[in-house]
Parts: structure tokens; C-alpha cells; sequence
């Protein structure tokens, strides 16, 4: 193969990721060309709406697939946090490079973090995973809409508009964007989302010259982590727009995740945990949203999507 095209959203963020694994491409492979094509999704175009309540999953992903799907483009770049669990017939999320940080950050222009923000002080965000956990920590803060890319969300920041706001650790980390304070959330106090600061490559699963030529790049680790954490969210029938937050955890050939499912105003937190074989990262993941349900995670996440359908 002599050409390649990567569809990718036109975010920063979206052309950082792509034109990244392009580099990584060119240098494996030195009589490779790479080319990007820069596609806008839904998630993209709407601005003025919560995620939430923009409804349905796949916001970032779909017109990218379909270039996949149609021919346009051979692979596609993904942040794993926005990928459904189920992909279009065809299509396959076949590897996974190693993670990022997958924690997030609290930026502000005057308070060092989240306890030193006074009472009333406004955050900004557009995740209900991130708002939830943000008022189970300190119900005396405002949460308010904030969207656009990172760093739109930054400038309104900086404009005064927002005490704080809390984006991706590792969207800050690819881009080198930070703001005067910055305080990390992460584990166990601040849950991710399912698969944060990971990438993934979606390609046409007939393809296997592009499967083979890409394979260098899987990150075994981060492929099971990504694997425990998406059975979770699939055993959840969850998008990226609930608040659901997983964290998984290696150690030799043994995986442990944390689950947390909790109401937009993060007063009916639930958090449990599991255990076993690397081997079974998926199984594990679909068994604790199953324990997850029935403690009363069926419940509150019904009750989010009929408020934000």
C-alpha cells in the first residue's frame, strides 16, 4: 500500500490524534503517504445544546464511519470515550495504541482546586459524569453548560466566564494547553470516563493489509483496560453522554475495576468494584454493570434519560 486516508473529525484536538498515528505511519512504513480527511460530525455542528440533550450515541463518530464505510477513508482516529459500544456492521475498533492519562483537571485563573473554590463559585462542563461527581464532592458549587473544543472551553475560562472548568487531562497534555491553577481529579476520589485518554483505530474488518500494517501499534494493557471498561458501559446500555464513570487497574495477569453510576446532581452515588483475569476484562466489566443495576443503577440512570430525552 502506497496511500492511506485517516478520517478524523477538525478539532484540534481530532487533527492533533490523527495527524499523530499518521507520523507514527510514515516512520514505520517510509514509502507511505498519509493523508487526512476532515469530516464534521453532529457533535460538532450542534454548539448550543447539552450533549445530553442532543440524544443519541455516536455523536462524533457517525459521518466519520460512514467515510469508512464508503470508501473515502481507510482508517479512522477515535478518543475511545466517544465511540459507542456497538459499531456499525463491517467496522471494527482494531487497535488500540497505549493510553494517555486518563484522568481529568480543574482549571482555574485564581483558586489552586476544587476545595479552595468558594461557595457558589460556577464550573463549567458539559459532561454529566463530570457535573455528577463535581456536586457529590462540593454541592455548594454551580455547574453550568459549557461546549465547544478545548480550546474554546479554555478562553471562555480565561474571559472570566467560569470560575473553573474541567476538561480531559489528556486532551490539555496533547494540545500543551493549561490555565494559571490546575488541580488533577482523578482516582478514587474522580472517576473517568469509560476509556478516557485512550485511542482507538477503526478500519473496515475485510481489510487485513491495513489490520496487519497497523498492529505495531496496539498497546496490549490499554486494550484490556479499554476492554473491562467498555463491558461495563455495555452492560450498562450507556453512552458517553451519562453519568457513568469506569476505572480499571493492572496488576500482572489481574484486572480490577471500579464502576460508578450516579443522578445528574450526584446525591445517589453508586460505586462498587470488581475483580479477576485479564483474560476475562470483558466479562468482568459486563458482571459489575450487572451488580451495578441491581443496586439501584437501573433506577437512576432511567430516570437521567428521561430527563435530558
Amino acid at each position: 500500500m502506497k496511500k492511506l486516508t485517516i478520517a478524523t473529525r477538525g478539532s484540534a484536538l481530532a487533527l492533533w490524534q490523527a495527524n499523530h498515528i499518521k507520523d507514527c505511519l510514515e516512520t514505520e512504513y517510509p514509502g507511505l503517504t498519509v493523508e487526512l480527511l476532515t469530516l464534521k460530525t453532529k457533535g460538532d455542528i450542534i454548539l448550543d445544546v447539552p450533549l445530553a440533550k442532543v440524544g443519541g450515541k455516536g455523536l462524533f463518530v457517525k459521518e466519520i464511519e460512514e467515510a469508512l464505510l464508503d470508501g473515502r477513508a481507510q482508517i479512522a482516529v477515535h478518543s475511545m470515550k466517544d465511540v459507542p459500544t456497538e459499531l456499525p456492521e463491517g467496522l471494527v475498533i482494531g487497535v488500540i495504541p497505549e493510553r494517555e492519562e486518563a484522568t481529568d483537571t480543574l482549571l482555574s485563573v485564581k483558586y489552586d482546586g476544587l476545595k479552595e473554590l468558594p461557595e457558589g463559585a460556577v464550573v463549567g462542563t458539559s459532561s454529566l459524569r463530570r457535573q455528577s461527581q463535581i456536586l457529590a464532592l462540593r454541592p455548594d458549587l454551580k455547574v453550568q453548560f459549557l461546549r465547544g473544543n478545548v480550546g474554546t472551553r479554555l478562553q471562555k475560562l480565561l474571559d472570566g466566564n467560569y470560575d473553573a472548568i474541567i476538561l480531559a487531562t489528556a486532551g490539555l497534555s496533547r494540545l500543551g494547553l493549561t490555565a494559571p491553577k490546575q488541580e488533577i481529579l482523578g482516582p478514587p476520589d474522580f472517576l473517568p470516563a469509560v476509556a478516557q485518554g485512550a485511542l482507538g483505530i477503526e478500519y473496515h474488518e475485510d481489510n487485513t493489509e491495513v489490520m496487519e500494517m497497523l498492529q505495531f501499534l496496539n498497546h496490549t494493557p490499554t486494550k484490556n483496560q479499554v476492554l473491562c471498561e467498555r463491558g461495563f458501559l455495555t452492560g450498562l446500555n450507556g453512552g458517553c453522554q451519562v453519568p457513568i464513570a469506569a476505572w480499571s487497574v493492572l496488576d500482572g495477569d489481574k484486572i480490577t475495576l471500579t464502576g460508578f453510576v450516579a443522578d445528574i446532581d450526584g446525591t445517589r452515588p453508586i460505586r462498587m468494584m470488581a475483580e479477576g483475569k485479564v483474560e476475562n476484562a470483558w466479562d468482568i466489566g459486563m458482571a459489575l454493570a450487572v451488580k451495578v443495576l441491581d443496586a439501584g443503577g437501573k433506577e437512576i440512570l432511567d430516570e437521567v434519560y428521561a430527563k435530558t430525552s
